[in-house]
């Protein structure tokens, strides 16, 4: 981990486009300003863990479908039964 000192109104350069600014600071609260491209994601470290969590849970779910559809493919027949002949119809003459 890289650790820096900055004073109110310095920054740091980041991969040459994103820029981080101490924009205040207020006893043990520091805000911080960001400038960085629109396509670039910023997420805070909780939202970020909370979304890795639920794609990982997401996956869970999806290896047990996949799982269950396999096991029930082995149990299926291997064919589908062949289709009901039409019902004879009658013509009058």
């Amino acid at each position: 981990m890289l650790y820096l000192t900055r004073k109110i109104g310095e920054s740091v350069i980041i991969n040459d486009d994103i820029e981080v600014t101490v924009v205040d600071i207020r006893g043990k609260s520091i805000k911080l300003g960001f400038t960085f491209p629109s396509d670039a994601t910023v997420l805070r470290r909780e939202i970020f863990e909370r979304i890795q969590e639920e794609n990982r849970a997401a996956a869970a779910v999806g290896d047990e479908a996949l799982a269950d559809a396999i096991r029930d493919a082995g149990s299926a027949p291997a064919s589908p039964p062949a289709p009901a002949a039409p019902p004879k119809t009658e013509t009058g003459s």
